[in-house]
Parts: structure tokens; C-alpha cells; sequence
């Protein structure tokens, strides 16, 4: 299969920090008069509607839910006082922290199969991963950098991100870091000499949607938009996808829901970040809380009572659903290492980072892998085994984590073998 080749610039990034609680978060920022709001139209009837389109522009249409679009302070007030609209602010989500260069550029990996691989491998002297063939990961992110141990995998690369566009093909530049490390844990293959690190499904083909902006922020519609482009995409190529975010927020967007919804109807996988603002339960943030999407907490390398420990900061779901192997809204499904993990960097080199943003990608790879080896499983069947493999290899380490299926960890850790 052809394979996408692209270039971009590497940016100086002037603050250094060890890790990162990596899943998004929203942003309280005051938007004046001449910054652009982006907003959800809805009008009581067409021509309203057709009028609006035409004062305004499109950016994303939802059906019924309306159009977005992007004004300034004065038009949406203007919106606002105008019956035959209504009219909300899209969300926006950010990551928690900002991700930074450590430092010089590494030319090599310290492990070449981070803690990570050889956990969810369950090799502690694995030198190399395989699998994940023909299968597509949509990577929805800060972008993915040009790296050598990912350029082999690109197929697909756009950015959703642009005030400008909705829809840029053929870039999906990382001046960030985030994404370039998530797709890293993913599908990294060691790059042509061998000598970088290793993903989960390194023969999986990589989708990088830029969704979040260098700063690690975004809006909600277009992270809905770039998951229906996703599993549309899919449905068209007649291919398996498995749609992977370590972003989110506190509040569900029902964009974002409608959208999730869609992509399980047309046969994808998605997985998203349970986020990072544990120990206490019912924390877990969107879209990881929809009952559409495999919601996934953060282990470390660390044990307690005889397995992993979920990290404290790994959020929590709902501790009256513990027990019931059920997925309800609110609730973690499985775990999977987010601890201390080291990936692919957007210079080049590597950096090591913390979250369950860091976690998610090995499901995904995980996903990808099973999928590969059996290409006949529905995307339900796909869940189904995971959650299987989950119950397998139960957590009892960390707050909140029990025998069986609790609020921490879910059913527990899906691994390879």
C-alpha cells in the first residue's frame, strides 16, 4: 500500500517539564470583540437558516442540530437577540498541560520496548512488536510530526484544526509533541535502522488528524467532524478503524456524542482517555464517559497487591456500576499503562511523558493488533474481546481498585497474550 510522505519545521519550545497529565481539559479564556467565537446555529426555519449561511459562512453541518460557524463578539450577541436563532458557543477543550522539549534531541530511544510494550505484551525481554496489518488507526490529536520511526506508517494525513478551513489535506504538522507521542505508542516501527522504539501494532497504518492546535486546544466540532470523517473514510475503503483520542473535557458536547454514535454505526472503534483528574470516583470526562467509546484509565509500573496500580491521577468512574461487567456512561472499561511512558517525539527524538492520554494509545494498538489477527469481528466483537482479555488480568493496585470490575481500572488490563 502506497504510504503518505510529509514534511514539517521543527519549533524551539523555550520551557522543559518531565511529564504531563495529557487529557484535555476546557479553557476560561475572555473573548473580545475582534476574536472569533465558534458557534453552534440553529434557526427556526430554512430560509433563517440559508440567511445565516450566507451572512456567516460554514464551517461544520450537524443535520438538525444546525451549522458552525465563526463570528465576533458583536455577532453573536446580534445572534443571540434574534428569535429566529438559537445560538450556543462550541466547546473548546485543551490539553492539561503543555508538553516541552526535555532537551537536546535524543538519537535514540533509552528502551527501545518501553515498560508499556513489555506489559501489554507480558515479555519482559520482548525486543520487537508486531501486527496490526490493514488495519487503520485515525490518531486525533495535536498533529504528528515527521518522525522515522512513524513516516512509514502515514496514510492519511489532515488537519481539522485551521481557523481558515475546516479541512486541510495532506498536513497534520505537531509543533506540540502530544500527538507525535501518542501515535508513537501506537504503531512505531522502529524506524529503517532498527534502532528507534516500538508501538504496539507497528504494521498498522496511521490516519494523523490534527484536531487540537500547537497549543493543545481545540473545538468540539471540529474533533466531531474529524471522527465522522474517520469512520466515513472506513465505510468508503471498505477498511476496519479504530479512532483513537487522548483528549477531552469535563462536559459532554453533543456534537461530539452524535458523532461517536455515528462512527459505531459505521463499524469503528473508538477509544478515548478516561482523563486525569483522579483519585476521587465519577471524574472520568468526555468523550471517554459516553457509553459509545472504550474508556481507558492509567497503570503504572508499579506493584501492588500482586498486579499493576492505577495512577493516582487516573480518573475515577462510577463506583455504584463496580461489579456489574456492564459499560454504562461514566464508566472506565479497561486500564493500560500511562505512567513514566516513552514514545516518538515531535523533534525527532523522544521524550518521556504521563497520562491516561498515554494509556489510550496502547488500546488502540491493542485494537489494532486483535483486529488484524481476526478481520472478521464486528466492532462490537472487537470490544467484546478486549473486555475479555480485560477480565483476564484483573487491577487490585490503587485507590479504588477491587476484585473484578470496579470503578479505577474497569474490568481490568487487555493484553496481548
Amino acid at each position: 500500500m502506497k504510504k503518505l510522505f510529509f514534511s514539517v519545521t521543527t519549533a524551539l519550545l523555550l520551557m522543559s517539564v518531565f511529564a504531563i497529565s495529557a487529557f484535555a481539559q476546557p479553557t476560561d479564556e475572555k473573548v473580545t470583540t475582534q476574536e472569533q467565537i465558534r458557534v453552534l446555529i440553529n434557526a427556526v426555519n430554512d430560509n433563517a437558516e440559508e440567511k445565516a449561511k450566507e451572512n456567516y459562512g460554514v464551517r461544520h453541518a450537524f443535520g438538525e442540530k444546525g451549522f458552525t460557524t465563526n463570528v465576533n463578539r458583536k455577532q453573536f450577541e446580534a445572534l443571540q437577540n434574534n428569535k429566529n436563532y438559537e445560538v450556543s458557543e462550541v466547546e473548546k477543550v485543551s490539553l492539561d498541560a503543555k508538553p516541552q522539549n526535555t532537551g537536546e534531541r535524543s538519537g535514540l530511544p533509552s528502551d527501545q520496548t518501553p515498560w508499556g510494550m513489555e506489559a501489554i505484551y507480558n515479555d519482559d525481554s520482548i525486543a520487537t512488536t508486531d501486527g496490526g496489518d490493514n488495519i487503520r488507526v485515525a490518531v486525533l490529536d495535536t498533529g504528528v510530526a515527521e518522525h522515522v520511526d512513524l513516516v512509514n506508517s502515514f496514510e492519511q494525513c489532515k488537519d481539522f484544526s485551521q481557523m481558515r478551513s475546516p479541512l486541510i489535506d495532506g498536513t497534520c504538522n505537531d509543533k506540540n509533541g502530544h500527538g507525535t507521542h501518542v501515535a508513537g505508542t501506537v504503531l512505531a516501527d522502529g524506524g529503517v535502522d532498527a534502532l528507534g522504539v516500538y508501538g504496539v501494532a507497528p504494521d498498522a497504518d496511521l490516519w494523523a488528524y490534527k484536531v487540537l492546535n500547537d497549543r493543545g486546544s481545540g473545538y468540539m466540532d471540529d474533533i466531531a467532524n474529524a471522527i465522522e470523517h474517520a469512520a466515513g473514510e472506513g465505510q468508503a475503503q471498505g477498511v476496519n478503524v479504530v479512532i483513537s483520542m487522548s483528549l477531552g473535557a469535563s462536559s459532554e458536547s453533543s456534537l461530539v456524542t452524535d458523532a461517536v454514535n455515528y462512527a459505531n454505526s459505521q463499524g469503528a472503534l473508538v477509544v478515548a482517555a478516561a482523563g486525569n483528574s483522579g483519585p476521587d470516583a465519577n471524574t472520568i470526562g468526555f468523550p471517554g464517559g459516553l457509553q459509545g467509546a472504550v474508556a481507558v484509565a492509567a497503570l503504572e509500573n508499579t506493584q501492588e497487591n500482586g498486579t499493576y496500580r492505577v495512577a493516582d491521577f487516573s480518573s475515577r468512574g462510577n463506583p455504584d456500576t463496580d461489579g456489574d461487567y456492564e459499560i454504562d456512561r461514566l464508566d472506565v472499561e479497561v486500564s493500560a499503562p500511562g505512567a513514566a511512558i516513552e514514545s516518538t517525539w515531535y523533534d525527532g527524538g523522544y521524550n518521556t511523558i504521563s497520562g491516561t492520554s498515554m494509556a489510550t494509545p496502547h488500546i488502540s494498538g491493542l485494537a489494532a493488533k486483535v483486529w488484524a489477527e481476526n478481520p472478521g469481528l464486528s466492532n462490537a466483537d472487537l470490544r467484546a474481546e478486549l473486555q475479555s482479555r480485560a477480565t483476564a488480568n484483573d487491577i487490585l493496585g490503587g485507590i479504588g481498585a477491587a476484585s473484578g470490575d470496579d470503578y479505577a481500572s474497569g474490568f481490568g488490563f487487555p493484553k496481548v497474550n
